[in-house]
């Protein structure tokens, strides 16, 4: 299977819908990614009313990898308020990603809700590595 980007978008707004509604901050931030990935508004609005199950994810490169984790994490913080769903969705696709659970947490640390606040990606890229399961 090709990865795609609505492959990855698909696996935000999975993360977004995990407490039962997507929140305005949540929406924008789904539109600024999919926008960021050559995608229109129109595909955007349509893959979040027909969200796919999360398929397999290992044809992403390590850097596709830990890009999707800091959006997933992200989102997760993006409303505010982070639900032990939202968190427990992220450790499973952390795992399916190839990372311990605790990566999670690590990084959560250093991501801000706000995407216009902006976090060292390099000096959060080699946290993550610390995390790879081998």
């Amino acid at each position: 299977m090709t990865f795609n980007k609505q492959a990855e978008l698909n696996v935000l707004i999975n993360l977004a819908a995990s407490d039962s509604k997507i929140e305005e901050k949540e929406s924008k931030l789904i539109h600024m990614v999919g926008k960021a990935n050559g995608l229109s508004r129109e595909e955007v609005d349509q893959l979040i009313k027909n969200p796919k199950p999360i398929t397999s994810l290992s044809a992403m490169t390590n850097d596709e990898k830990f890009e999707h984790l800091y959006y997933l994490i992200q989102m997760m913080k993006m409303d505010g308020q982070v639900f032990k769903s939202e968190i427990v969705f992220c450790e499973s696709i952390a795992e399916k990603l190839g990372y311990k659970k605790s990566v999670v947490m690590e990084l959560s640390q250093h991501i801000y809700s706000d995407p216009s606040i902006t976090s060292d990606r390099d000096l959060l890229r080699k946290k993550a590595e610390k995390y790879i399961r081998s």
